[in-house]
């Protein structure tokens, strides 16, 4: 099955300045997305999409042409890395979507916050 990019892309937005999030953390709320779809979404990104916000599950860019940029951007924007370069998950890992995307996602507010609870256990 394949998702809408512009879903994915509506999801991205909610990631903010300051914070990064993963392929996995986005394709968890989406419901049959998977990881590679958010990878290919963010291929056809529009103008203006924080793109550089979604990292691998490690926290590490992932391995394309752009990493360098896409480090860049985070570090400009306040994102903390670890020693081995990647993303600091404790200080910079988005918190998850805003009231209103989850009221308008249709599914139950505490169906989301338990997927967002499991994101601190990996």
């Amino acid at each position: 099955m394949s998702a809408d990019p512009t879903i994915i892309h509506r999801l991205i937005r909610e990631v903010p300045k300051g914070e990064a999030a993963s392929y996995g953390m986005i394709a968890s709320l989406l419901p049959g997305v998977g990881p590679r779809q958010v990878a290919r979404a963010l291929r056809s990104a529009p103008k203006g999409l924080a793109w550089h916000r979604i990292v691998t599950a490690t926290g590490a860019p992932a391995d394309h042409d752009g990493a360098d940029e896409q480090r860049r951007r985070l570090k400009a924007e306040g994102v903390r890395f670890r020693r081995n370069g990647a993303v600091d998950w404790a200080a910079s890992r988005w918190r998850g979507p805003s009231a209103a995307w989850i009221g308008a996602s249709g599914r139950a507010p505490e169906d989301i916050m338990e997927i967002i609870a499991g994101w601190s256990r990996k």
